[in-house]
């Protein structure tokens, strides 16, 4: 009996840990598919109305840094579009960090600000843009932007996001997205579809339901005394979500900027393979270090964006989702046929399935048709399967911070 019970408890406690994020998964994307406008604040914060009378609003001082590694394919594009949107008393400074080609010298030609870094150790983003950061102390912004080196912005990106963040006083995130490549292949348009999925359909989902935002990286705005207050130095890769984690306890939660768009371009082969194992295995480690700290944050001062933001990290990578949930779904279902254990948590991971299979739907049908087709869907199992050694490496060798890839080598010019 009591051997049951335990079993009983065990089982019930893995089909909500499994629960909890598909149903979170399910209103963020319900929320992007069917809301047009906030429905629900959490913090007495309107994103939606900040940004409206953001066309007369007058353009803040702005230093835009561009942390650029090895960049030289596109540095040049990156900035001359860029100068579009510039105004005379804006700044832009590139950081050619660690390079071994002509990053530097391209972006110098285009007339910006460049500053160059090389260090053995202290390796990523986030030291190049603790860098900079010293530099520009004695003439501060009123707002800082950062964008990575190979990022395209769309029109009135700047405009809108540097008004934002002056009108909100809070960190403003632009939909960061990645350019279809010429000749994209079934893998790619998955990877598209999934990166979409997390940084605008269910950012989206939340804006609209009047929650926090993530900062996803590229395309940020900060109020200068604002992001003053923090240090951007570190090796993570997931150094944006960490950024996020340290705002929303400070009190200075993210919101979405949804009319402002960033481009940036998809990696192939083995330094896609890197970067995602990058991301991932970085999330997966912001799971386990920062959730119970934002949970901890909320039950001690009821921070609702700290809940917040502890369910939307709580949600792995999708196709690591999708994977727990078959598993789970397989081994709860074969225990109940062949053992009297209760049948309440095949009962929730099923429904725990229907809330994650209907948010990936509703994500498809309004905003992943162009980038997936619909006979192209038959190739998302094979996918999730090659994401398997990515997890699997995870358990014997996380990678949560830079190494060394195939931009990285002196003779990639």
């Amino acid at each position: 009996m009591k051997f049951s019970f335990i079993v009983d408890f065990i089982f019930l406690a893995a089909g909500i840990i499994i629960f909890i994020p598909c149903l979170v998964f399910f209103l963020e994307c319900l929320g992007a598919f069917i809301l047009s406008s906030p429905r629900l604040n959490l913090e007495n914060i309107n994103p939606q109305e900040s940004f409206k009378d953001i066309a007369g609003t007058s353009r803040p001082i702005t230093t835009i840094l561009i942390p650029a590694h090895n960049e030289a394919e596109q540095i040049i594009n990156v900035i001359e579009v860029l100068q579009t949107q510039i105004t005379e008393q804006d700044r832009v400074i590139v950081i050619a960090d660690n390079c071994h080609d002509l990053t530097a010298e391209l972006a110098r030609s285009t007339g910006v600000e460049v500053l160059e870094r090389e260090h053995k150790t202290d390796r990523g983003k986030g030291y190049a843009l603790d860098y900079a950061m010293q530099q520009i102390q004695t003439d501060p912004p009123e707002v800082l932007v950062i964008l990575d080196g190979d990022c395209i912005v769309e029109p009135d990106t700047i405009k809108n996001i540097t008004s934002s963040a002056i009108a909100t006083g809070r960190p403003v995130q632009a939909t960061y997205l990645m350019e279809q490549p010429d000749h994209p292949s079934l893998k790619d348009n998955i990877s598209m579809f999934s990166i979409k999925v997390k940084n605008q359909v269910r950012l989206l989902g939340l804006n609209r339901l009047g929650w926090h935002s993530l900062l996803t990286g590229s395309g940020m705005a900060f109020p200068w005394s604002l992001i003053n207050q923090v240090s951007l130095a570190g090796s993570k890769t997931t150094d944006d979500m960490q950024l996020t984690v340290d705002l929303v306890l400070a009190g200075s939660t993210p919101v979405f900027c949804e009319n402002a768009r960033v481009m940036g371009r998809l990696m192939k082969d083995r330094d896609a393979q890197s970067q995602r194992s990058r991301w991932e295995h970085g999330h997966l480690e912001m799971i386990g270090q920062e959730v119970p700290r934002l949970l901890k944050a909320f039950l001690t001062t009821k921070n609702w964006a700290a809940l917040g933001l502890a369910l939307d990290i709580l949600i792995p990578p999708l196709s690591l989702l999708v994977m727990t949930w078959i598993a789970s779904m397989i081994v709860v279902w074969l225990v109940i046929i062949f053992t009297d254990v209760s049948v309440v948590p095949a009962v929730i991971v099923t429904i725990a399935g229907g809330f994650l299979l209907t948010g990936v739907l509703l994500a498809w049908v309004k905003f992943g048709r162009t980038d997936l087709p619909f006979k192209n869907l038959i190739a998302i199992p094979f996918y999730i399967l090659g994401k398997i050694p990515i997890y699997l490496n995870f358990l014997v060798k996380p990678q949560s911070r830079w190494l060394k890839t195939e931009r990285d080598l002196p003779n990639n010019h």
